[in-house]
This record gives C-alpha cells, sequence and structure tokens, in this order.
C-alpha cells in the first residue's frame, strides 16, 4: 500500500504541476492582459512553484521508501535524465516567476500592464517548460520498465 500510495502522491502533483504550468500558458496573452490577469499569475505561479517542491519532495520519498529503492534510481541513467529535465524545467521557470512579479510591481506603481513583446517571451518560456513537461512521464515508464538500466 505504501508503494500505491507514493506513486498516486507523486502522479497527482506532477498532474497538478501540469494544471497550473497549463493556466500560466492560457493567461499570459497580450489579448487576454489586465491588472486582474497579472495578480492571477503571480497567484498561480506561486502554486505552481510549490507543487514543484511537492513533486520533488513526493519523488524522493519514492527515492528513499518505495519498493525499488535507491540503488535502482541511482544506478538507473533514465532517473538522473529525469531529474535533469525537472531541474531544467525549474531553471526555465525562474524568469517567468521574476517577470510576473515585476509586472505586478509596475501595475501597483503606476497601473502599467507588460508590452506585447514582454509577455510573448514570458509565454514561450511557459510553453517550453509545459513541452519539456510532456518527456516526464515517457521517462517515467521507460525507467518503470528497465530501459537503458
Amino acid at each position: 500500500m505504501r508503494e500505491a500510495m507514493l506513486s498516486y502522491l507523486h502522479i497527482l502533483m506532477i498532474l497538478s504541476m501540469t494544471v497550473l504550468l497549463s493556466a500560466e500558458a492560457a493567461l499570459c496573452r497580450r489579448e487576454w492582459m489586465n491588472a486582474k490577469v497579472v495578480r492571477r499569475l503571480v497567484r498561480l505561479d506561486l502554486i505552481y512553484g510549490v507543487l514543484a517542491l511537492l513533486t520533488l519532495l513526493s519523488g524522493l520519498a519514492r527515492l528513499f521508501w518505495g519498493a525499488k529503492g535507491l540503488e535502482f534510481y541511482l544506478s538507473n541513467p533514465v532517473f538522473h535524465l529525469k531529474l535533469t529535465l525537472f531541474v531544467l524545467m525549474l531553471l526555465l521557470s525562474i524568469r517567468p516567476t521574476l517577470t510576473f512579479m515585476r509586472w505586478r510591481r509596475q501595475l501597483d506603481a503606476d497601473g502599467s500592464l507588460p508590452g506585447a513583446s514582454d509577455i510573448a517571451g514570458t509565454r514561450r518560456r511557459i510553453m517550453i517548460t509545459a513541452h519539456l513537461m510532456l518527456l516526464l512521464p515517457l521517462l517515467a515508464a521507460l525507467m518503470a520498465r528497465g530501459f537503458w538500466g
């Protein structure tokens, strides 16, 4: 039962991250940008960050307390690729996070909204992160079935 619950929690966190990232991508558009959207993006991104941390923690729980054991994961190159991809996604999400906070500060200071090129660049980073996320389940399936391990 422990393995099933650890797996469930990890998958739940990954799916939740996907939902939040999708919401950010959907809202981060020039034609939809207004004061409420700027504030909502900041909140969504905060929740996304918390979910990323919970995803990492649930993954570590599987690593240490899961049925396959520490040796299975540490000796598996697919695990290292999956972890590297996750870290890359987190690194890519830093700039949108800082940008959303800057947009909110500008909004609070003078009521201005971000420019079209700023929105487009931020959305592009979010979309790259979202597309990289598509690889995580593939790597998880490969790892679970012993490929390259």
